[in-house]
């Protein structure tokens, strides 16, 4: 449950370009599917690639699961927008005519995509100081360190609480 929770926790603390990051993704519903077909239609790419590129493009601050590319790959591809062929054992998608012609026809949409993920790029690409993820590194290990000794009384709850929320003042006024 506290591994749960730690994740929700890292991503909360995110936004892109002044967007908080909803359930985890820096994209409105459908963004992802144009973004996607742009990427391959710069060059051909297997999943794998394209989750990579999106990383990269947000500087490790966001990367999109297997559970949400690989079927966005098989809706495009059903759409016809794009052909998977495979290569080696991987499958390689290339845009189709038919794809281009969506990109066209929607290039307003696309380009706000593109120009929202280099915006949260810009602000937040770089990510945290790797000192800093270290610390939040060694934070969160002594928490889980704790957490499995077994219950806390109120008292060790109330110092862990006490703690954790001097932290916070100290580095809000940092």
């Amino acid at each position: 449950m506290f591994r749960q929770f730690w994740r929700g926790f890292d991503r909360r603390q995110q936004h892109f370009g002044g967007r908080g990051l909803r359930h985890g993704r820096p994209f409105d519903h459908g963004d992802l599917r144009y973004l996607i077909l742009q990427l391959i239609a710069d060059r051909p790419r297997h999943g794998y690639e394209i989750i990579k590129a999106i990383e990269e493009q947000l500087g490790g601050m966001y990367s999109p699961s297997p559970g949400v590319v690989y079927p966005t790959l098989t809706l495009l591809e059903e759409l016809g927008y794009v052909v998977g062929t495979s290569v080696g054992s991987k499958k390689q998608y290339t845009i189709t005519p038919e794809g281009s012609a969506f990109l066209d026809n929607n290039r307003a949409v696309v380009d706000a995509v593109v120009a929202r993920l280099a915006a949260a790029s810009r602000n937040y690409g770089s990510g945290p100081a790797p000192e800093i993820r270290r610390a939040l590194h060694n934070l969160q290990r002594a928490l889980v360190v704790r957490l499995s000794k077994g219950p806390l009384t109120a008292e060790q709850i109330g110092a862990i609480t006490a703690a954790l929320d001097r932290v916070a003042s100290e580095i809000e006024r940092s």
